[in-house]
């Protein structure tokens, strides 16, 4: 029906015209308000160790406001997944197979797996061996060119092209470390633990449990080689203290190292120019009065840089410490039981607001809450039930 120009408004008229704006503003409310909660799920990765009848990575949402987990997927016939990471692109997901064996050789393999970009489900890509026995700890460079992954058994690194369809490629480097420390037991030979690189992507740290060692390359995004660091080819930690992860701080300045053996944290500055590692300050994991056995395995520092924390397997907690951003220095401010069996990996929302422990040995996954002006850990009771869940991976759910 066509409307007059020269039509006097009436009194309905102005109240359905009103009724109508009132509406859109409602709905565009609604929508804001709805946007928002997505802004807070995630998806989260979850790698396991299969002997115990786990069904081998596991794809959960998560709720960063009331901490709940949802399981939406997982991926069968994977063996001992137990290490992932996840590019910047969130295309790809890749995954070690922490094996003595793969294919007749001393050796465990690497996998590539395609991430589905509406519903976050995996779809396996390849297979590569990882060139050494019980590959442990895996990292992508920036571009997403190559993989590199830390062989504890092989003693040695090593570095895989990717494909454009995310497939690996065969290696393109292999290093061999050497050395020992005093623990007869755990450090008779190098073990490599982990592989990260620097924030600018030039340098790679390897932290080398059996030679009480971090080591330092130079890392080539267009060749992935790496080159031993001329200006200090490695840190010697203090003996049979077993540097297991080796994490950096936002800044970029400050780093962060958990001795497995010994159950302690250092903290560093790092030279950017001269590219050294200079010892700020170390720490105890455990409190004065515990006398246990125990482990360390995990570290990471909160997004706002004000507070660092590692996991203890035998106390069964997460140790905190808020850090001077300024000096490195750390002051302890508590401990927090995970609630359950040896803590192995526990990751942070990129909001800083929720923590996730991984229990390898009470098959749970433990969600906190963060306060992030104190640092401390409040269990949310949203849990989830998995078989020895040893790696926790978070990104943006897919909108």
């Amino acid at each position: 029906m066509r409307m007059s120009i020269n039509r006097k408004f009436t009194r309905r008229d102005f109240f359905e015209i009103g009724g109508i704006v009132a509406f859109g503003l409602i709905a565009k409310r609604q929508t804001s308000s709805q946007s928002k909660k997505t802004s807070k799920e995630m998806l989260l990765y979850v790698g396991t160790y299969t002997t115990a009848g786990s069904e081998g990575i596991y794809v959960f949402t998560l709720n960063t406001i009331t901490g709940q987990l949802n399981k939406i997927h997982a991926i069968e016939d994977v063996v001992e997944p137990s290490f992932l990471a996840i590019g910047k692109s969130r295309k790809y997901l890749y995954a070690v197979n922490e094996t003595e064996t793969y294919e007749g050789k001393q050796s465990g393999a690497v996998s590539a797996f395609a991430i589905n970009q509406k519903t976050g489900s995996l779809e396996f890509l390849n297979k590569q061996p990882s060139m050494g026995g019980a590959p442990c700890h895996i990292s992508t460079s920036d571009s997403e060119k190559f993989v590199l992954v830390a062989n504890y058994l092989g003693g040695n690194v090593a570095v895989f092209p990717t494909e454009d369809s995310g497939k690996l490629g065969e290696p393109v480097e292999v290093i061999q470390h050497s050395g020992s420390g005093p623990d007869k037991e755990r450090q008779g030979s190098p073990h490599p633990h982990s592989i990260i690189l620097s924030k600018d992507n030039r340098f790679a740290f390897v932290a080398d449990l059996g030679a009480d060692k971090v080591f330092i390359y130079q890392f080539d995004d267009r060749t992935g080689k790496l080159k031993p660091n001329p200006s200090q080819n490695y840190y010697q930690t203090k003996a049979g203290a077993g540097p297991r992860h080796f994490k950096f701080h936002p800044n970029g300045e400050l780093a962060f190292l958990i001795n497995e053996l010994n159950s302690t944290i250092t903290s560093f500055a790092f030279d950017k120019r001269k590219v050294i590692l200079k010892e700020i300050q170390t720490v105890p994991t455990l409190p004065v009065n515990f006398s246990g056995a125990n482990s360390c395995a995990d570290i990471h520092i909160a997004p706002n840089g004000k507070f660092l924390y590692g996991s203890n397997r035998g106390h069964d907690s997460l140790v905190i410490y808020a850090v001077e951003q300024r000096t490195g220095e750390m002051k302890y401010v508590g401990h927090v039981s995970t609630e359950g069996k040896k803590p192995r990996n526990f990751a942070i929302s990129p909001d800083g607001k929720t923590l996730l422990a991984a229990n390898q040995n009470s098959d749970s996954i433990i969600v906190f809450s963060v306060n992030e002006k104190t640092g401390m850990l409040k269990q949310t009771k949203n849990n989830a039930k998995v078989s020895m869940p040893v790696c926790l991976k978070l990104i943006p759910l897919f909108a």
